[in-house]
C-alpha cells in the first residue's frame, strides 16, 4: 500500500443512490443486437443516467434501438477496446460525475438480466468498499499471458462499480489521464484488466466481488461455471462460453447446452441469444459450443399438428431412377407438401413424368431448366426462384438425386443415405424435424452433420473454396465470421430451411452464366461455394442453423469417430486441445512439416535438447505461448 496517499473511507450508498452507467458497444456492422436494449432497459430503474459509448459505426436502426434505453449516445473511433470507450464516456460526463454516488463501467459482452439486477445492487450497497465487480479472477503464477511473473487477482472488467470516495480523487483522474494506448488484445488485458484492481488496491482502495471465484470450484467461474453463478443470483451471462475455442471448453467440460437450458429456465428470452450468436459467431464454433446437434427419434414426439406449416419441396433430379426414392422421402413430411421437380434434359423429364403419372402425382410441377453447370444449386436458386420468395411457404425442403461417380460404390451409397435418412428418414422422424422449426422461431436451416464415413471431409471442408467463399460473402453482405477449417454446411446440398433465412441468397438475381467456370477461381465452382455459405447466409439475418441425425446414424457416427479420434490421439501427448495445438503449430501452416513436428516434440518432451539445437527456440516458444494465451481466454474482450 502506498502510504503517501490518503484514502477516504467508503461511504454507505444512500437509499436513493444516483448511479451512472457507462456501457460500451461494438458491432462489426454498426448495428445493435436486440439483447443490448433488453439489458439496458432493465437497468433503467437502477440508473440515474446511462451513457452508451459505441466503438466504431452506428447505423440508424442501431441508434433507434439505443435511444429509448439511454440518456447519451457517444460514437467514437474503434480504438483502445472497451477501456478507451469507458474513458471516452467518462470524459463525456466530465465534472458532472460528482452528481453520482456510484459509476458502473460495463459493456456488451454479457446477456442479461438472467436473474434480477436489484438484489445484487441492494446486497453490494451494504458493502463498505471503494469498488466492486460482478466476478473476479484468481491470482496465477506464472502469468499465462507472458509465461513469467504474476497475473494478479483482479475484478473482471466487464462490470466494475466505483463509489464516490474513489472516483472523486486525483488517483482516479490520474489513472485515466495516464491510460496507455492499447493497440492489441493483449495490451487491453495486460495494461488494464489485469492491473486495474491491483493498481488501486496498492493505493489503499478496498474492493470485493459480488460473486467471488473463491466460492466456486474454478478460478474463472464466469467462463467455467456460469450455471453456478446464475443459481446464486448472478444477473449476467458472459457470451464467451458460446464463441470460445471448442476444444478448450471441451477440456474443461463446459457444456454450453446445459448453460442455455439453465438460462431458459430462468425465463430469459432465448431468441435474443440465438439472434446475436448466429450473426456474430462462426457457425461451426457455435454448433460445437452450444451442442446444436439434435438426435431425433423415429417416433413422432415434438410435432404440433395444430400448428401445421406450409411446406414446399424443391427436388432436382438428374437420375430418373431415383425419383421414386425421393418422392417416398417427401411423403414422410407431415401435411400437404407442394412439390417442384427440376431436371436439365427433356429425355430425363419424360422418364420422370412417366413415374409421376404411375404414382398419380399429376399435381407435381416438372420443370426443365438449363442447369447442367450449376447442377442442383442453379436449379434451386434460379429454376425455383419464385417458390423461394418469403411469405409463400413456411419451409423449403431441398433435395436432389445425389450420386457420385468420383467415390466408391459404398461411399456414394452411404453418402446419399446419410443425407436422406437424416432429413426425412421416416414419418415420425420427419415430423420431429419440422417440430424443431415450430419450437424455435429463430431456427433458419437444418441439415445432416458433416459426413466422415467414406469421405475425407474432416479437416478439409473448405478445400479450394475458401477464397471464393470469402469473396462471395462480401458480395452478398454476409459478415458472419467464416469457419476456420471446415464450414458448418450441408455437404451434399440437401437441407430444410425457412425462406426468410435464405434471403441473402434468394434476393439476388442469379444467372446460369454465373455458374459457368470462373477463371478467377478455377478450382471453386459457384454451386459448392454457395453450399458452404448456407449457415453464414442464414446467420447474417439472425437465423441459427442446427444439424440433425437419426438414432441409427448417431450410433454409426459416434462409434466410428470415437475409434478414429482414439487412433489420432495415440500419436501425440496431452488432452485433445493440446494435441490440436501441437499439430497445428507443427504442420505446414506452422513451422514447416516434419521439421516443425520434430521441434515441437522436442520442446514438449526434451526442452533442453530443443534449446541446444534450435537457435530460434525463443521465437518458437513465443508463438506457441501466444497460441496458449488465446485459448486460455482470461481477458474480457468480447
Amino acid at each position: 500500500m502506498d502510504s503517501s496517499i490518503t484514502v477516504s473511507p467508503p461511504a454507505p450508498l444512500p437509499r436513493d443512490c444516483r448511479r451512472l452507467i457507462v456501457y460500451v458497444v461494438w458491432d462489426r456492422r454498426g448495428d445493435v443486437e436486440p439483447y443490448i436494449p433488453h439489458a439496458l432497459g432493465a437497468l433503467r430503474e437502477h440508473a440515474a443516467r446511462i451513457v452508451v459509448v459505441v466503438n466504431g459505426e452506428l447505423s440508424d436502426d442501431g441508434r433507434a434501438a439505443l435511444e429509448p434505453v439511454s440518456d447519451d449516445i457517444l460514437v467514437r473511433e474503434n480504438v483502445g477496446f472497451d477501456i478507451w470507450g469507458h474513458k471516452a464516456g467518462l470524459d463525456q460526463v466530465g465534472a458532472a460525475i460528482a452528481d453520482y454516488d456510484e459509476v458502473v463501467l460495463t459493456n456488451d459482452t454479457w446477456f442479461g438480466p438472467v436473474r434480477p439486477y436489484g438484489p445484487v445492487f441492494e446486497r453490494m450497497a451494504q458493502q463498505d468498499v471503494h469498488f466492486w465487480g460482478m466476478t473476479d479472477h484468481a491470482r496465477e503464477e506464472p502469468n499465462p499471458f507472458t509465461g513469467k511473473g504474476v497475473l494478479h487477482y483482479h475484478l473482471q472488467s466487464f462490470w466494475i462499480a466505483i463509489r464516490r470516495a474513489m472516483f472523486d480523487t486525483e488517483a482516479w483522474r490520474a489513472y485515466w489521464r495516464e491510460l496507455p494506448v492499447m493497440p492489441g488484445y493483449f495490451d487491453a488485458v495486460l495494461k488494464h484488466e489485469a492491473v486495474f484492481t491491483e493498481h488501486f488496491a496498492r493505493r489503499g482502495y478496498t474492493h470485493t466481488a459480488a460473486f467471488p471465484s473463491s466460492q466456486y470450484p474454478t478460478d474463472h467461474p464466469a467462463l467455467f461455471n456460469p450455471d453456478l453463478l446464475i443459481a446464486d443470483g448472478c444477473p449476467l451471462l458472459k457470451r464467451r462460453p458460446f464463441f470460445h475455442y471448442p476444444p478448450f471448453l471441451d477440456r474443461h467440460a463446459v457444456i454450453g447446452r446445459e448453460i442455455l437450458q439453465t438460462v431458459e429456465g430462468q425465463g430469459y428470452p432465448m431468441p435474443l441469444i440465438w439472434h446475436d450468436l448466429a450473426r456474430n459467431v462462426a457457425p461451426q464454433t457455435l454448433n460445437a459450443d452450444a451442442a446444436m446437434l439434435e438426435v431425433l427419434p423415429d417416433i413422432e414426439e415434438e410435432y404440433d399438428h395444430a400448428r401445421s406449416m406450409r411446406i414446399a419441396a424443391a427436388v432436382n433430379i438428374v437420375h430418373p431412377d431415383m425419383t421414386e426414392a425421393l418422392l417416398d422421402r417427401i411423403d414422410h413430411l407431415p401435411g400437404d407438401v407442394d412439390v417442384f421437380v427440376t431436371t436439365n434434359e427433356r429425355r430425363r423429364a419424360d422418364a420422370i413424368r412417366a413415374i409421376l403419372q404411375e404414382r398419380g402425382r399429376g399435381d407435381i410441377e416438372l420443370r426443365v431448366v438449363p442447369s447442367k453447370v450449376g447442377k442442383h444449386m442453379s436449379a434451386f436458386l434460379i429454376g425455383c426462384r419464385e417458390v423461394l420468395e418469403p411469405g409463400r411457404y413456411d419451409l423449403i425442403v431441398k433435395l436432389h438425386s445425389k450420386r457420385s461417380a468420383k467415390r466408391s460404390y459404398n461411399a456414394s451409397r452411404y453418402f446419399t443415405r446419410h443425407q436422406l435418412d437424416n432429413l426425412l428418414g421416416s414419418p415420425g422422424y420427419a415430423a420431429n424435424v419440422i417440430g424443431l422449426f415450430q419450437r424455435e422461431p429463430g431456427l433458419g436451416v437444418v441439415f445432416p452433420p458433416t459426413i466422415h464415413t467414406g469421405v475425407a471431409t474432416m479437416g478439409s471442408g473448405w478445400g479450394t473454396y475458401r477464397k471464393r467463399a470469402e469473396a462471395l460473402a462480401r458480395d452478398l453482405r454476409i459478415a458472419v465470421p467464416i469457419d476456420e477449417i471446415t464450414p458448418l454446411a450441408p455437404f451434399g446440398g440437401m437441407w430444410i430451411a425457412r425462406p426468410e433465412a435464405l434471403r441473402r441468397l434468394t434476393e439476388r438475381d442469379w444467372s446460369y452464366e454465373e455458374f459457368e467456370p470462373d477463371g478467377r477461381f478455377p478450382d471453386a465452382p459457384l454451386g459448392p461455394t454457395i453450399e458452404r455459405l448456407i449457415s453464414n447466409a442464414a446467420g447474417e439475418l439472425g437465423f441459427h442453423a442446427r444439424t440433425v441425425l437419426n438414432m441409427e446414424h448417431a450410433e454409426l457416427s459416434h462409434t466410428a469417430l470415437e475409434f478414429k479420434l482414439d487412433q489420432l490421439s495415440s500419436t501425440t501427448p496431452g488432452y485433445p486441445v493440446e494435441q490440436i495445438q501441437f499439430l497445428h503449430r507443427a504442420g505446414p501452416t506452422g513451422h514447416g512439416g516434419a521439421a516443425g513436428l520434430a521441434r515441437m516434440y522436442l520442446q514438449l518432451n526434451h526442452p533442453s535438447v530443443a534449446r541446444a539445437i534450435s537457435p530460434v527456440y525463443q521465437a518458437v516458444r513465443t508463438v506457441a505461448g501466444a497460441g496458449r494465451r488465446v485459448v486460455k481466454g482470461i481477458g474480457d474482450r468480447r
